[in-house]
């Protein structure tokens, strides 16, 4: 019998090839590595599903927001961390926020103007800012002082701009702070600071942060987004500081719910990676589970 021309055969041996991979790395280990899954790690692999109820409310590996319609933190549940994840832990738009330690200067809303589809001005905030505002509102529910280093009295960055960029000053702008705003300092090097006017250019100016006194009582993770937008857990003193909250809206004693805060408390990964954190959900489903 005649051999067939060495191309063909080529061409076979290659089909024979994409058949059997095929078959093995996209059905039998497909198959096999599900199988393995469900048997030894089901809760883990079909999403971490935490219940109540019996009704699905969540995963313990996807944080949620403990709001009411209006975007207000539900007062008798501990609240999450910020998300930069669309309106907040969006799965489809998991993300971090790109903003850098240097974003720190505001551009501000200019009253009457429009975007290009018509919508009001809103301005933008720099991350300063948004840290600032946060920690503001954080302190307010808290009943704590939202004060932070770089920040002003009414919660916006505290950043000036300095003309001319270099030599003795002879302007300074509070840029943050829109008219009719009081700076939050009333001179600089001898300089009376002003208001920033929306829709000014103050980019020639020299940027100066005034980092101001005191320590901050909010910690960093109440105020900043983790870099996926989805971590469910909070720090042990971010639970801390909201116990007392919780305590009074519920009617339990704060070492009641200081205690669940630990029995809801992981360790580092692997015993030296990280630092230990609190299950939000988790620890909100265990208040629920308790009377008072």
């Amino acid at each position: 019998m005649e051999r067939l021309p060495s191309w063909i055969r080529q061409h076979l041996a290659a089909l024979r090839a994409l058949l059997v991979l095929t078959v093995v790395t996209g059905i039998i280990y497909p198959l096999v590595a599900t199988g393995v899954a469900q048997a030894l790690f089901n809760g883990n692999a079909n999403g971490s599903i935490v219940q109540k109820d019996g009704k699905d409310v969540g995963s313990s590996l996807v944080g949620q927001l403990f709001t009411d319609k209006d975007g207000n933190p539900v007062k008798k549940y501990f609240q999450s961390r910020p998300s930069a994840a669309g309106d907040g832990y969006d799965m489809e738009s998991t993300a971090a926020g790109n903003l850098g330690p240097e974003d720190i200067v505001d551009t501000l809303a200019v009253p009457g103007a429009k975007d290009s589809e018509g919508n009001p001005d809103t301005g933008k905030q720099s991350l300063l800012t948004q840290v600032c505002a946060r920690s503001k509102a954080v302190g307010e529910l808290e009943g704590v002082s939202g004060a932070r280093p770089y920040c002003t009295a009414d919660g916006v960055g505290a950043v000036l701009k300095v003309f001319p960029a270099v030599g003795t000053p002879t302007r300074a702008v509070s840029v943050n702070q829109a008219c009719p705003a009081t700076p939050f300092i009333a001179e600089y090097q001898g300089v009376k600071v002003e208001c920033g006017k929306p829709g000014e250019d103050y980019a020639a100016g020299r940027t100066v942060a005034i980092r101001g006194s005191g320590k901050a009582v909010v910690p960093a993770d109440a105020v900043t987004a983790s870099g996926s937008g989805l971590d469910p857990h909070i720090s042990v003193a971010y639970a801390d500081l909201q116990a007392g909250r919780v305590a009074k809206e519920r009617g339990l004693t704060s070492d009641r719910v200081k205690a669940l805060i630990r029995e809801n408390t992981t360790g580092r990964s692997l015993g030296f990676m990280g630092e230990p954190g609190v299950n939000v959900l988790q620890l909100n489903l265990a208040l629920d589970r308790l009377k008072g």
